[in-house]
């Protein structure tokens, strides 16, 4: 059998996936990647939100509040020395003191073959009167305006080709670039824009995906349930929903989709949302659906094959420590959803969850 799913981005089908990606392949049936806005566009005039929602910046909590380049900003409030009201970057005096000390240290055996060192504080100030990266004490920066710009004109979207490329040959897929424009590159910008509805100028990719999907001929076709709202998981949602409406063709046959059609959970926008049960959505893809079609839950016991789901996860560098903060926050998180939805399912373990459509 063949299957193909469809990703919005690179890294959306390893993240949603991964575990019955590896399970299909251990049973030796045929998998293809088709990732659809994985084109670039012109990086010049990027703002600092557009360029962090391709994948700079510190963005672990989106699409819950709109990220930030804090290197400019100062903190909201006071300081004081109690870690229940310092922010999470900062540190309390004691643990500040004994990171100074090991950063002495290292500075020492580091610089042992001269007759000086030089210092560094982790407290942000400045010694001997260098320039130091913000006025607020303990805050620092995590990427200032030049890395940004440095990182943006190294081609992020060829960077994530590449990952998704690694992810592909790690799972023993193939992949399939579209290279259709990401929605930043579209004009999308802010959260209310890029997890809002899509333009009205803004179509779905139909033409060009649906052709992509008929060249491959799958047995099974896999696309994003549109979780969390991103606008171009909306539109590969809309592209599924058309071709269930689309039935067969007996002009110039083609292949009937029901049943073959299933839409994937995205993660980990299903996982911030707390999404577990269909009443949960804040749409309705059903409604959209012909009469005699419906969406049903179908349960993939992925338990043999999370382990391999969250190493295929960490091949996507650029947005692991955006999304997650770090691996080991991403591979918790991969385990507790995966549990939630075993336990939805009666499954034993972990599952993934995905809406297959068939004829009711």
């Amino acid at each position: 059998m063949t299957h193909v799913f469809v990703a919005p981005h690179p890294d959306d089908a390893a993240l949603s996936c991964g575990g019955l990606i590896a399970s299909l392949r251990e049973l030796g049936q045929n998998v293809t990647i088709l990732t659809v806005f994985s084109g670039s566009g012109q990086i010049d005039g990027l703002t600092g939100y557009q360029r962090e929602a391709l994948g700079f910046g510190t963005k672990t909590v989106w699409p819950v509040m709109e990220a930030f380049n804090r290197s400019h900003i100062a903190s909201d409030w006071e300081l004081p020395d109690d870690p229940n009201y310092l922010p999470a970057w900062a540190a309390t005096t004691d643990r500040l003191e004994a990171t100074q000390e090991d950063a002495d240290a290292a500075a020492k055996r580091f610089w042992q073959r001269s007759s000086w060192y030089r210092r560094a504080s982790v407290r942000n100030e400045s010694l001997a009167g260098q320039i130091v990266m913000a006025e607020v004490s303990t805050q620092g920066a995590v990427y200032t305006d030049d890395v940004v710009e440095a990182a943006a004109a190294g081609e992020l979207m060829a960077r994530r080709r590449v990952e998704e490329e690694r992810f592909a040959l790690f799972a023993e897929a193939s992949v399939v670039f579209l290279d259709l424009p990401d929605a930043v590159f579209r004009g999308y910008q802010g959260d209310d824009e890029l997890l809002g509805r899509p333009r009205d100028d803004d179509d779905a990719p139909y033409e060009i995906l649906r052709r992509e999907i008929l060249r491959l001929e799958p047995h099974r076709l896999y696309l994003p349930l549109g979780l969390g709202s991103h606008v171009d998981h909306q539109l590969c949602r809309e592209v599924g929903l058309r071709l269930l409406g689309e039935g067969r063709r007996w002009v110039m046959p083609g292949p009937d989709l029901t049943n073959a059609v299933a839409f994937y959970e995205d993660f980990p926008y299903a996982w911030w949302d707390g999404f577990q049960r269909w009443e949960d959505l804040p749409f309705d893809p059903a409604d959209r659906l012909p009469p005699d079609i419906g969406l049903v839950p179908q349960y993939a016991d992925v338990g043999d094959q999370l382990e391999r789901k969250i190493t295929g996860i960490g091949l996507y560098e650029s947005q692991v420590d955006r999304l997650f903060g770090s691996r080991r926050n991403m591979a918790d998180a991969v385990r507790a959803y995966g549990r939630q939805t075993a336990e939805l399912g009666r499954v034993d373990g972990f599952a993934e969850r995905y809406w297959a459509s068939a004829r009711v």
